[in-house]
């Protein structure tokens, strides 16, 4: 880097002098620089506008739905016992409901008086239900020992195995009749015996064999979610004490352990004999909570000490069955943890597949199970079906008579009919049904005049709006005597002056823009010329025709103004007529209807807009403006690499002229010693 040496010689100031002149050279950049201001305010101009066309556009496209033109009134002689609410698909017409004989119930099970638990006794529901299993009144849970274990997993490769992650799966005939495998939420039935299998001619099952491949019966498709709930012999877990520790107790994953010869607990590969009183420990025992799954030892362990325990748990299972409107079966099987709560379990069964809400009433001690669904949907029996010693026994469920589950019986327009819920739809309307009666009620249907004017005149305010938004940008005056504002002129003026100056320097960019401008004379084309369409009245064949022309102030632009009195009269004369004058189909551009017209001219300005002034989402070579700035920068980059080499080639200069003048001032003052002798 050259030596500046700043005017010590000469006594000039040579920083300044550089400072001036290169403002000189840098007014060919400032004007480079006002241009790529210019293009990009009026690339964010253009894309403004079509930020109002797009809104346009999506208002055109809400007018093309049917749902706009055929809004519905629906009334009833008797809203107490029948209302109805009714689809844009819905006629004007009248139903007549003569009686209604019978309400939609749902099924309901309720346990016997005296509740659950035994006489004297309270249910804690959120304590694991193996400490609870003493409080019942029948304590035949059918626990069963081993452990529970769940895979899901996602189909990647169809023509792979599926197999289950645990070896010690069990495969004894209740196992199996208890398993549970789904198949994007399907229920399969599970067969161990492959000769059963292959001659059950149930739809979906699979086959578990003895290395536990799953065999379905159905080609499963890349992409299926697979998971299964089974049972293994027992668990093993390993326990490695962690850095830091300093204690003699510790967590196994399970609660509710069975107390056997085959619970074992090792320490270092060094077997402790279980207790269970703590009070019992020594150093060569364990104790082991068998309730909650906690293990202790006599003395604190070491970092890296290893504990395996084997152990089975106590569990018990389940099952429920309700029917689909289709009369088709849904089953869900429950296996329960002994460490699970009583209310997890009531909760687990009410967020099931199966529709069932299940209840326990803490006052009573009774427990309920409600269809969510009402009807009759299963003909040839129960709603809710229920197998297990749980529900059976425990809940007291075995001889209980199920109620409800009743159809809707009803007549309207003289047909006897029924339906499964309260709540149906004929003919677009939907009717619901509150009370059983005999005097007949009345429903009508009629079209929402109001609303359908509503959504007409909601669109022409949007039009107007857009029109005059981007007539004034093609109007607005351009004020080229005033450009953008260099970084020094604006420090020069205060912050109102430089947003001022601005505003001035921004208007008219897109004054009497071509493609705004065919654009708006397009939609103007599009509103103005009729529909000639066989499939509508001719004497609807344009907005003037019903009550929808251009203002009287040719300052306007053509905006419209509407004639509510004559629009509406239109809507009531023939609404149908209205609705093909906006959205009528047809090969030509005269046979469109005029939103449908309105819709394409709209996209077609927009992709224009784009074409020049691009979208947010887009890179600078998709469109022209940022072609233009891209041509731009690269101009303002090598000015101002021209802009260095200048500047440094004046320091030289000043620099060379600094150092001549000080040669010539040291010569000076040497010939003056030399004259003074």
């Amino acid at each position: 880097m050259n030596m500046r040496i700043g005017g010590l010689a000469s006594g000039m100031d040579i920083d300044s002098l550089v400072k001036d002149l290169m403002k000189a050279e840098r007014i060919p950049l400032n004007k480079l620089n006002q241009q790529k201001q210019i293009l990009e305010w009026q690339r964010d101009d253009y894309r403004s506008m079509n930020s109002l066309l797009l809104s346009l556009r999506d208002l055109s496209f809400n007018m093309k739905l049917s749902s706009t033109y055929r809004a519905k009134n629906t009334t009833s002689s008797n809203e107490s016992k029948v209302t109805a609410t009714a689809s844009a698909a819905a006629g004007n017409v009248s139903y007549t409901l003569s009686k209604v004989d019978k309400l939609a119930t749902a099924a309901t099970k309720v346990s016997p008086d005296g509740g659950v638990t035994k006489v004297g006794q309270t249910l804690d529901t959120s304590a694991s239900i193996w400490s609870q299993k003493a409080n019942f009144n029948d304590t035949g849970f059918n626990w069963k020992r081993g452990g529970l274990a769940k895979d899901t997993m996602t189909i990647t490769d169809p023509s792979e195995p599926i197999k289950l992650s645990k070896t010690n799966f069990k495969i004894d005939s209740t196992s199996i009749s208890t398993m549970q495998v789904k198949v994007n939420g399907a229920s399969y039935n599970v067969f161990a015996d492959e000769t059963s299998f292959n001659n059950s001619t149930e739809k979906n099952k699979v086959y578990l064999a003895s290395d536990g491949t799953l065999a379905f019966s159905n080609p499963l498709a890349k992409g299926s979610k697979v998971s299964v709930d089974y049972f293994i012999e027992n668990y093993s877990q390993e326990i490695t004490v962690p850095k830091g520790s300093d204690t003699n107790t510790f967590q196994l994953a399970k609660g509710s352990i069975v107390i056997d010869d085959t619970l074992s607990i090792k320490l270092n590969g060094n077997t402790y004999n279980p207790v269970f009183t703590e009070g019992e420990l020594t150093d060569s025992t364990v104790f082991v909570d068998t309730e909650t799954g906690k293990i202790k030892f006599s003395k604190n362990l070491s970092e890296g000490d290893v504990i395996k325990a084997d152990y089975k748990q106590n569990y018990f299972s389940f099952g429920l069955e309700t029917f689909n409107e289709k009369g088709e079966s849904v089953q869900e099987k429950f296996s329960v943890e002994g460490s699970s709560s009583f209310s997890s379990i009531i909760n687990r069964i009410s967020a099931s597949s199966v529709g069932v809400n299940a209840f326990y009433d803490d006052f009573t001690g009774q427990v309920t199970l409600t269809r969510s669904q009402t009807g009759n949907l299963n003909t040839a029996g129960e709603e809710i079906k229920i197998s297990g010693g749980f529900l059976n026994n425990v809940l007291m469920f075995k001889d209980v008579k199920e109620e409800g589950g009743e159809n809707a019986e009803f007549t309207i327009n003289g047909l006897s009919t029924q339906r499964h819920s309260n709540n149906f739809t004929i003919n677009g309307v939907s009717f619901t049904l509150k009370d059983t009666f005999d005097t007949p009620v009345t429903v009508g249907v009629t079209t929402n005049m109001e609303t359908v004017l509503d959504n007409i005149v909601k669109f022409v305010d949007k039009y107007n709006e857009t029109i005059q938004k981007i007539n004034e940008k093609l109007n607005e005056e351009r004020s080229r005597s005033y450009q953008p504002l260099s970084s020094e002129e604006r420090e020069a003026l205060s912050d109102k002056e430089a947003e001022l100056w601005e505003e001035r320097a921004k208007s008219g960019l897109l004054r009497r823009d071509s493609i705004l401008s065919s654009g708006l004379n397009q939609l103007r084309m599009d509103l103005y010329s009729p529909v000639t369409n066989l499939s509508m009245d001719s004497a609807f064949n344009q907005l003037a025709s019903i009550g929808i022309k251009t203002t009287a102030n040719y300052l306007d632009r053509g905006k419209l103004e509407i004639d509510k009195a004559k629009l509406l009269e239109a809507i009531e004369k023939d609404p149908e007529a209205v609705e093909k004058l906006f959205t009528a189909n047809g090969d030509t551009y005269a046979e469109k209807g005029l939103v449908n017209r309105l819709y394409d001219s709209l996209t077609a300005t927009m992709d224009k807009v784009n074409e020049r002034a691009g979208k947010t989402t887009w890179t600078t070579q998709q469109y022209t403006i940022g072609k233009n700035l891209n041509r731009l920068e690269g101009s303002i980059d090598r000015f101002e690499d021209r802009l260095l080499k200048i500047e440094d080639r004046y320091w030289r200069q000043f620099t060379a002229m600094e150092k001549a003048i000080q040669r010539a001032n040291s010569q000076s003052m040497y010939l003056m010693q030399q004259f003074s002798f």
